[in-house]
């Protein structure tokens, strides 16, 4: 036994399991007259915002909620969710944040998986989640407490679907002394579902040490000062926020929130409330690119956006340089707390054309700061790829920031963790700088004649064109060339262009055997979050080549 192992033994004066409950306690002790949230006319500080949560804790814990129970939550971006985001982890209860846009089955079906015993819901989704529960009950004889939100920024259709509201919980309940995290930084804090595209969605586990760490993470990345006032364009539903919520309780800063995401709703909380950072998909940056110039106007303050996705268009990043907002991009899944690798600008960057700083930007870059491992690896041999720009495979991450594993599924937790590290899917290149740039996800590269074509390069050459709004590609079923690039496009509202106009376009810009062979102009199905949604454009390409 070594000298440094004897006396010198963990203790609470000097060891306390991470947990990024800990930064709304200090925020409030610290910055208690600061702003902590804004919502319509409700103002919170972070003294107030500590007391709210903490008497929804005192609540949650008299209706049986303890460590390792879950709570589901079915909520906007509002106030509630983000006092959800401190409460419930701060029982050691598991939150559960349920998408907005799923259907009744779906939602019914993941209440039971998870074992949800509280559902705190917002009266908007009053109709689905009366089916939901409906559901529940009868076909998994399950029944649970409902708390009802009825947010005072909310004016349409809905109803109380429990015996329990929300702001009465609050105000009969005492707040707890002080919001603890677990006795173990391994507990589970979250468990978000997957899209479910290919058979049931599976259960993501996370814990408090990597909430912690990514939300530590996200500041250092972004190099975001203190008091950062920070606007919900992001669905704090998606991977818990990619842990901002819990980012700009460790900042002292403001959450803005927004109900609805529009552009012109997004410029003016921006406007109104002198936003500074915000996180969305690139079809949400996309809107703000289309905007008129006028709506922008007034909007003085430097604005930093983070953009995530497994290729943003170069048009949009060049887009967002156009009217001066800066745009940092990140990588990342549900398994890893949202983003956990960033394309690190580099102060040479700035010297350089702005379509190279786009080239540059456009990668998937780094692993974060706290993440201990990110490369791209054979799939097969786990051998890594040399960093040559052109030798593809697949990016794997291990470290803090990973999941637990897939909730009550210990077989594709197993396949996922395969080798030590975890496969993500996504086929990639390590450039010479040892930059990571995505080619394409493994189902999404289509093989024509033999030859590998990435759909996000075509994509990309179809987003230069001034008209192109959205787009996505994917395979067709070809009967010379086994498969065939199928472009799907949307348009800006006040163009227009011709599939063969298009294709002459891409011509300038990809090999003949990459052009598109055929051009739809269809509404582009999308989640909630901005994502497009390939599955259900693969499955109608096939099935329009059966009909055919």
């Amino acid at each position: 036994m070594s000298i440094y192992d004897q006396h010198l033994d963990k203790n609470a004066a000097n060891f306390v399991a991470l947990s990024p409950v800990s930064f709304v306690e200090r925020s409030a002790e610290v910055f208690g007259d600061l702003p902590a949230v804004v919502h319509g006319a409700r103002r919170y500080t972070w003294a107030q915002t500590r007391e709210r949560s903490a008497r929804l804790a005192a609540a949650l814990r008299s209706l049986g909620v303890a460590r390792g129970s879950t709570v589901s939550v079915m909520l906007p971006n509002t106030p509630e969710m983000v006092e959800a985001h401190y409460a419930v982890p701060a029982l050691g209860a598991v939150l559960n944040t349920l998408n907005t846009r799923l259907d009744a089955p779906l939602l019914a079906w993941q209440l039971h998986h998870c074992e949800a015993s509280v559902l705190i819901t917002d009266r908007e989704f009053a109709p689905v989640m009366a089916h939901a529960l409906r559901l529940l009950r009868q076909e998994h004889g399950r029944q649970i407490v409902v708390i009802d939100v009825l947010d005072t920024e909310y004016t349409g259709p809905g109803h109380a679907l429990g015996a329990q509201d929300y702001e009465a919980l609050l105000a009969a309940h005492a707040p707890l002394a002080r919001l603890e995290g677990p006795a173990d930084e391994w507990d589970a804090i979250a468990v978000s579902y997957t899209s479910g595209t290919t058979g049931d969605p599976k259960g993501v586990v996370t814990h408090h040490r990597g909430a912690y760490l990514n939300a530590v993470c996200n500041a250092a990345t972004w190099t975001m000062p203190h008091f950062p006032r920070y606007l919900w364009t992001l669905p704090m539903f998606h991977c818990n926020g990619w842990c901002f919520p819990w980012t700009v309780a460790l900042l002292g800063g403001t959450h803005v929130c927004l109900r609805r995401v529009d552009a012109r709703a997004i410029l003016d909380a921006m406007r109104e409330h002198g936003v500074d950072h915000y996180c969305a998909a690139p079809i949400v940056h996309n809107l703000l690119i289309n905007a008129p110039a006028e709506w922008r106007a007034g909007i003085t303050q430097a604005v930093r956006g983070m953009v995530a996705g497994a290729a943003p268009p170069a048009a949009m990043i060049e887009g967002m340089a156009r009217i001066g907002f800066d745009i940092t991009h990140v990588y990342g899944l549900t398994e890893v707390y949202g983003p956990a690798a960033v394309a690190v600008k580099r102060p040479a960057w700035a010297g350089e054309t702005l379509s190279e700083q786009t080239r540059l930007n456009g990668r998937q870059g780094v692993r974060y700061g706290l993440q201990e491992g990110m490369t791209v690896l054979d799939a097969e041999t786990l051998a890594e790829t040399a960093a040559d720009g052109q030798t593809m495979g697949e990016i794997m991450f291990r470290g803090n920031i990973v999941m637990k594993g897939y909730l009550k599924n210990p077989a594709a937790t197993a396949k996922a963790f395969e080798g030590g590290w975890f496969h993500t899917g996504d086929l990639a290149v390590m450039e010479p700088d040892r930059y990571v740039k995505i080619k394409d996800r493994s189902k999404d590269i289509i093989i024509s004649g033999g030859e590998n074509i990435s759909s996000l390069e075509v994509e990309d050459a179809l987003y230069r064109h001034p008209a192109v709004l959205a787009c996505a590609v994917v395979a067709r079923p070809d009967p010379k060339w086994g498969e065939t690039p199928l472009a799907y496009v949307e348009l800006k509202s006040d163009a227009t262009v011709s599939a063969e106009e298009l294709v002459a376009h891409c011509k300038g810009l990809l090999a003949g055997y990459k052009l598109p062979r055929e051009i739809r102009f269809e509404p582009i199905p999308k989640t909630s979050t901005g994502k497009i949604q390939k599955f259900q454009l693969r499955e109608r390409a096939r099935s329009n080549s059966a009909i055919e």
